[in-house]
């Protein structure tokens, strides 16, 4: 199944029930007089976030949404019923907007956060409501106003405190299942992850964390080449990125990936740049001369930029990584 995280939808509030014109017709009142009841008001749409749900494949199936309408009134001053709210589901992350002018309506990071995106339509009063010293029998009643309707766009943004980057075959999705009990698929050829993959890092004596594995990037990201430009959104909410570089390329490859991924990383979003980041060099199982990985750590500090050598295919150094990250995550929910 794919991984949906954009979708466009109608939300329509229900209407309100007309009021009623009626007249009481009891035996021991000489005049009588109106008694018609108010119409019901409409149900309004309700979006609320979910930590059950991971992604928006729900709209695959369903992109209208509607509120109940409200009964009508009724004789006695009988009241109509009011129609029922429609709840829409999302998942925790979800930024709702407005299709066509694109203004930000809510940003749901919250389990069970909700907003009203479409309000039901009030209900018509009865002719009740209409008499006058000069009118004591209005034959007149209240219309139900319609509820309101629009179109919105939904997109998903993952609640990740770690996130994954790196160019296709960097080893993040083995680096994900060395973290947690996620299973990504795995493989030699590149874009093996096509959608983003969660996993729950679980720490003796702490709490546990999320880490995202963002599909790889490549040149031109930003601007939609490959797959990576889907998911840069992504990353925009994490804490940390953990950056994975293939230590076994030759030094002006390491380098230049390096490069290409800050580089996209800036111009999908310049405050990424700030982010806290970690260079993982990875599959150092593969390295035979240590003067290589020596070099490159000489070639980063120049850049301070913290680096670590790991190889998340043996494990070594997965505990110290642990390490790290439970440092610098309390510090930053400290904060």
């Amino acid at each position: 199944m794919a991984f949906i995280d954009e979708a466009k939808f109608f939300v329509k509030g229900g209407d309100g029930g007309n009021g009623c014109v009626s007249f009481r017709r009891e035996k021991f009142v000489p005049k009588g007089g109106p008694d018609g009841g108010d119409g019901g008001d409409g149900g309004d749409v309700i979006i609320k976030a979910s930590r059950r749900l991971g992604s928006l494949i729900d709209f695959r199936y369903r992109s209208h949404f509607s509120g109940e309408r409200g009964s009508h009134g009724q004789g006695k001053k009988k009241y109509g019923k009011n129609g029922a709210d429609c709840f829409v589901k999302v998942p925790v992350g979800s930024l709702i907007k407005d299709a066509e002018t694109d203004e930000v309506i809510a940003d749901l990071i919250e389990d069970e956060q909700y907003l009203i995106v479409a309000k039901g339509g009030d209900g018509g009063g009865g002719n009740t409501h209409y008499t006058t010293s000069t009118n004591r029998a209005p034959r007149i009643a209240g219309k139900g106003k319609p509820g309101v309707e629009r179109w919105l766009r939904i997109e998903l943004k993952l609640l990740a405190d770690v996130g994954l980057v790196g160019l296709p075959n960097a080893g993040k999705s083995t680096l994900l299942s060395m973290l947690s009990a996620a299973q990504p698929k795995i493989a030699s050829y590149p874009f093996t992850t096509l959608e983003p993959h969660l996993g729950v890092m679980q720490f003796e004596n702490h709490a546990p964390h999320i880490i995202a594995d963002i599909p790889g990037l490549i040149e031109g990201a930003h601007k939609g080449a490959g797959l990576g430009h889907k998911f840069l959104k992504h990353i925009e909410r994490t804490k940390i990125l953990l950056h994975i570089v293939d230590a076994s390329k030759t030094i002006d490859e390491i380098v230049e990936d390096h490069q290409t991924i800050e580089q996209e990383l800036s111009r999908f979003n310049e405050t990424l740049l700030n982010r806290r980041k970690l260079i993982l060099l990875n599959k150092i199982d593969l390295l035979k001369d240590k003067s290589h990985f020596e070099k490159l750590l000489k070639i980063f500090a120049k850049k301070d930029v913290s680096v670590l050598a790991i190889s998340a295919l043996t494990g070594s150094g997965i505990h110290e990584l642990k390490k790290y990250l439970v440092k610098v995550l309390e510090q930053w929910f400290d904060e």
